[in-house]
């Protein structure tokens, strides 16, 4: 794993919590459309977001800041020991809860959990096991997410690998009281100082993104509406899980947009170190410019 990142945003610093690099196949499965030859036509995205060979590199990372002396956290990963159908998920054995804790947000300590959408790595250390059951890892703290999001997935025919998402990792929270469903505007909702739950959907109805404002500075915490950064440089790429392809093409459009040229830091949930940066136009498109931790 690489070293801890963080990075200020105004009175705000935000922790890159690692949990895990992604197998180097996971990028042809994800995003299929990023075809070793489209990838090596990016030579930005070179060493750090693919390799030699147009192989893309993803993480799975959490990223925690404080604000109003509240700990949030932002999605949870994917969670030791779950039973899981992708073979890069089952039964994992990391150290992410020792990092988090390094950083500074123990999980008694944390306040906040957001939850960009209910897939399973991001929602994965939401549980952990304690004498044989799934119990909640931040038992402190109120877990937000999209009432959308939640009310799509209850209606979905789920295929049983879901379904044992949701018993393991999102049904103990419910259980517990602590999950609160939003509804979320097209502006945007503030669920505390300086920070907005932005709607993003298509990768699925209900996604958010994360607004982080403090001092003039702004920051976005992308969740799944984009995966890596070659999708700036190809906003037609997309995930082979998008729910609606066709909205989340026009949701990254729309999103890159409105950043290129600006100075908000773009924080992607699954980029490779180093992680985020400024959207920046090129070549009829865009590009990322890492900022420094």
């Amino acid at each position: 794993m690489t070293s801890p990142a963080s990075w200020t945003v105004g009175d705000i610093t935000v922790h890159r919590i690692d949990e895990t690099p992604a197998p180097p196949a996971t990028g042809a499965w994800l995003l299929p459309g990023a075809t070793p030859e489209v990838v090596s036509a990016e030579p930005w995205l070179f060493p750090d977001f693919a390799d030699e060979h147009g192989v893309l590199r993803l993480d799975t990372h959490s990223f925690a800041f404080t604000v109003d002396g509240q700990r949030v956290l932002v999605d949870t990963g994917i969670g030791n020991g779950k039973q899981r159908a992708n073979p890069a998920w089952h039964d994992l054995d990391t150290g992410y809860l020792r990092r988090l804790t390094a950083a500074g947000f123990p999980p008694d300590s944390v306040d906040l959990v957001i939850l960009t959408h209910l897939h399973a790595d991001h929602v994965g250390w939401n549980t952990r096991l304690e004498n044989g059951a799934w119990v909640p890892t931040f038992p402190g703290a109120r877990h937000l997410t999209s009432r959308t999001e939640r009310e799509f997935w209850a209606g979905y025919a789920m295929e049983e690998a879901r379904r044992q998402m949701f018993r393991d990792s999102v049904h103990p929270v419910e259980e517990a009281g602590l999950l609160d469903l939003l509804d979320v505007p097209a502006e945007g909702l503030c669920v505390a100082p300086g920070v907005r739950l932005v709607p993003t959907p298509g990768h699925t109805p209900g996604h958010l993104a994360v607004e982080l404002t403090s001092r003039g500075r702004t920051a976005l915490i992308t969740g799944d509406c984009v995966h890596h950064p070659v999708q700036l440089a190809h906003p037609r790429i997309g995930a082979c899980v998008d729910i609606d392809p066709a909205r989340a093409e026009a949701t990254r459009r729309a999103l890159l947009g409105s950043l290129a040229g600006t100075e908000t830091l773009l924080l992607g949930t699954h980029f490779a170190p180093p992680t985020g940066g400024r959207v920046a136009a090129h070549g009829g498109a865009y590009r990322l410019v890492p900022a420094a931790p």
